[in-house]
């Protein structure tokens, strides 16, 4: 169900779209493609602020140089 959402950060910055997530065990990983490919931990409430499915948007914590 994510697959394909935006990914923003808390300024608003685009971070691509999701291609899928990869199982490390641990917790999973959100791989986007935008300009370059950003792998971002799906940890709800420390990285993953907010997914609305609604509107097709995750909004995450994350540093845009990341």
């Amino acid at each position: 169900a994510l697959v394909g959402l935006k990914v923003v950060n808390e300024q608003g910055e685009d971070l691509g779209v999701i291609q899928e997530l990869l199982d490390t065990g641990a917790n999973d990983v959100l791989v986007l493609r935008g300009e370059r490919r950003r792998l971002v931990p799906f940890v709800s409430g420390a990285v993953v602020k907010s997914v609305d499915l609604a509107a097709g948007v995750v909004t995450v914590d994350w540093d845009r140089e990341f």
